[in-house]
């Protein structure tokens, strides 16, 4: 029987957020010098190194065609959710990508319900409904302008949810090294073309930030496996919330961006309607909704 700590799994959950929002800072450092296709592909491109390990479990998987079909639809989706959010951080506040970024557990339990035949009792659709609630305070249609990047980032969760309902088809029928390595391997391959498309030679600097970024986003996806080792979800998802609070010092501090209570606000619901969500779906013990971090690229 596993044994749980919920202290352990708390740690490393805010371990995790910290790890992202690294992330989430250093893809705004690098700004748009860079086009966002070109970014997303040197981050990923870079990351290969610590592909290294997987090669072995892959070649032994001998996937089938459905299999690598899937594969690649998978990519394809996470490769237009990867490139948006890249774009989005050169556009909108810090604090506003991280909040929208919560939108994609809850695009994950309503396209499990109307494709994958999941329940949406009465209870987990308000709750839902909450969180879209929570994007309009975030969004505020007709009472503030909204640019490229809020449309982005919506669709970036769209993208993100997809990825990891495949993810979620798949796991039953491979490793999770399988899972992940093949992710890094087709998600490279989709954003080459598009990088190709408007290459801008890096500097050192900046091939070095985002070797930095790949760093963070790949020990944030360890400490992630190992706060779902210690503790259930419903003890470490709304440890998730800090990544809100830590987004908008992050862009108050370092990039000289206002603190927007609505924001802050929209973001509060969206956290508690997600993890309503999954303390419903972890009593049923079907637990389809993932947490926050698990749909960053």
């Amino acid at each position: 029987m596993t044994r749980h700590n919920p202290a352990l799994g708390i740690f490393w959950m805010v371990v995790t957020g910290l790890c992202f929002v690294a992330v989430t800072a250093l893809v705004k450092h690098v700004g748009d010098d860079i086009p966002a296709a070109q970014s997303a592909f040197l981050r990923y491109a870079l990351g290969l190194v610590f592909l290294v390990p997987m090669i072995r479990p892959i070649l032994r998987a001998r996937l089938t065609a459905r299999q690598l079909r899937i594969f690649g639809a998978r990519g394809v989706l996470h490769t237009i959710g990867v490139v948006l959010w890249f774009y989005a951080m050169t556009r909108i506040p810090i604090a506003e990508v991280t909040a929208m970024n919560y939108l994609s557990p809850v695009y994950v339990t309503i396209a499990a319900a109307l494709f994958m035949g999941e329940d949406l009792p009465p209870r987990r659709l308000a709750a839902v409904v909450a969180a879209l609630v929570g994007a309009l305070i975030i969004l505020r249609p007709g009472l503030r302008e909204l640019n490229a990047g809020h449309v982005a980032m919506l669709f970036t969760a769209i993208g993100f949810a997809g990825s990891y309902l495949m993810a979620k088809l798949l796991s039953g029928e491979v490793s999770a090294a399988v899972v992940v390595g093949m992710l890094s391997i087709t998600v490279t391959i989709g954003l080459a073309p598009l990088a190709a498309l408007n290459w801008v030679t890096p500097t050192p600097a900046q091939l070095g930030w985002l070797f930095a970024v790949a760093c963070f986003a790949t020990a944030g996806h360890y400490t992630m496996t190992l706060a779902f080792a210690a503790a259930p979800l419903t003890v470490t998802q709304p440890v998730t919330f800090l990544q809100l609070v830590w987004a908008v010092a992050l862009g108050a501090l370092a990039f000289d961006e206002a603190v927007d209570g609505w924001v802050i606000l929209g973001g509060t619901v969206i956290v508690a309607a997600v993890s309503f969500i999954t303390w419903r779906e972890a009593r049923a013990r079907r637990l389809v909704t993932p947490p926050v971090p698990a749909t960053k690229g």
